[in-house]
């Protein structure tokens, strides 16, 4: 693994250095050590003209694997340079899923090119997949897997594995299937190997199996095989007909893409597929402009608030010192609980009908936050704001009157954070949406309507 800068720039000026003297021989000795990701890491940084080369050095096998880890633009790179028989090469090497997935991010004349070099069953394949709805398990799932016939013997079965492994993604389980292909059960590789050569394949197996369904969440499908620890996942039609497998490394791949979604909404951005440095000025203005302009529209209520107030605050001046700092703990508080919320939500550990238990128990830690920032905040204000910077105006009562929009505050901050990502949920939302940006500008005109009720009835103003 190259982790360390120095080490990753040594080895680009080595590459260089080694084209530069045409020492072609040299520079395959030097990557074939190297693992494909990190192959691909390097070409993130080499010139366009030289990824092509670098490329070209490499065994097959492992050219293929570097080419599914480089980024969709430098797989068009290579695309359009290659000759036929090279395209043809390469196709042949990757498995079915990772072709669909170069597919879908090509543009219209490289998927022309890529299917018109694929063989007839894997374009029949490839359309098979891309039928399947965007974010489905069928849209994820490999045709490339071993079944195996619930009749077979131990021996027939051993025979068509070495027959047909070499292009599976995995042999490590296999899948019993009858003759209309459904599925019945599942068969380790361990078990096939120690069983005897005459028993039969439908009396090994196992028969208790979890699969999903060619139409489940693909979030759904990778929560699952981490919550099992399977290397792959079988999946199924309506008619429990086995129609193709999810590996895990296809299930790592969603989990990425379901958390950098969940964080690009969580910070009030349109959802990229494409990495930072390579989204445009433009594309990220778009990504960020609505949810800005709404936020900053939603804010306005905020100052409608303080409009209504300007009364009491012109009595009582030194009140407005201390909006930021209650607005601010407010929204902090209400992020802590819908973040937590969100993430409970989203590794299946709360559901809408533990909303009434989500509540209290936000509600009791709300009350001992609460309690204790007030008694923190009222110390402050006795011994640094009056005492310390001599301001006379903080009195006892404009201290309680603080503190005790304090423990409101938070109290509605909690509340408020723990049930919208919930209540999102339960009416088709992504509960993310609910996130920092949404609930703060909530529970900012909350605070400042609980602030400005409490002085009116304490200060009398």
């Amino acid at each position: 693994m190259l982790d360390k800068e120095e080490e990753r720039s040594k080895l680009l000026e080595e590459i260089e250095d080694l084209i530069e003297r045409k020492r072609y021989a040299q520079l395959r000795d030097l990557l074939l050590p190297l693992e494909a990701a990190d192959i691909a890491a390097l070409c993130q940084d080499m010139k366009e003209d030289t990824i092509p080369l670098v490329f070209r050095l490499l065994p097959k096998e492992l050219a293929a694997e570097v080419f599914v880890e480089l980024d969709s633009d430098q797989q068009e790179l290579l695309i359009r340079g290659f000759s036929n028989a090279e395209l043809k090469e390469v196709l042949d090497e990757l498995y079915l899923d990772d072709t669909v997935d170069i597919v879908e991010e090509m543009p219209a004349g490289v998927v022309k090119r890529i299917l018109q070099h694929s063989d007839p069953e894997t374009r029949k394949s490839i359309n098979e997949v891309l039928k399947y709805p965007e974010d489905s398990a069928g849209s994820i799932m490999t045709t490339e897997f071993v079944d195996l016939l619930a009749t077979m013997t131990v021996e027939d079965a051993l025979k068509r594995i070495r027959r047909t492994a070499q292009d599976k993604e995995t042999i490590n389980i296999c899948y019993v299937i009858d003759e209309g292909r459904h599925l019945l059960g599942v068969l380790s590789i361990r078990t096939l190997l120690l069983a005897e050569e005459d028993d039969v394949i439908g009396d090994i197996m196992e028969q208790h199996y979890i699969a999903v369904q060619t139409l489940d969440d693909q979030e759904v499908v990778a929560r699952t095989l981490s919550k099992y620890d399977f290397l792959a996942l079988p999946v199924v039609d309506k008619e429990n007909r086995l129609v193709g497998i999810v590996t895990v490394d296809d299930a790592m791949d969603v989990l990425q893409e379901e958390v950098t979604e969940d964080i690009e909404k969580m910070a009030a951005i349109l959802p990229s597929d494409k990495p930072y440095l390579k989204t445009g000025i433009l594309e990220t203005f778009r990504s960020r402009i609505p949810w800005l302009l709404l936020l900053m529209v939603s804010a306005t209520f905020t100052g409608q608030i303080i409009s209504g107030f300007e009364n009491a605050l012109a009595a009582v001046t030194v009140l407005t010192a201390y909006i930021p700092m209650l607005m601010d703990t407010g929204g902090n508080c209400g992020s802590q609980a819908s973040v937590s919320v969100i993430r409970g939500i989203s590794l299946g550990e709360i559901e809408f009908s533990d909303l009434i238990q989500v509540i209290w128990k936000e509600v009791r830690v709300a009350l001992v936050c609460g309690v204790a920032l007030a008694v923190c905040n009222f110390a402050k204000l006795m011994l640094v704001d009056r005492l310390l910077f001599n301001n006379p105006s903080v009195t006892v009562t404009v201290a309680a009157v603080i503190c005790l929009t304090m423990v409101c505050t938070v109290l509605c901050a909690k509340l408020v954070g723990c049930t919208l990502p919930m209540l999102a949920k339960k009416v088709g939302f992504d509960p993310a949406v609910m996130a920092s940006p949404f609930i703060t500008t909530i529970v900012d005109a909350i605070s400042l309507l609980i602030y400005f009720r409490i002085a009116t009835l304490l200060l009398n103003v």
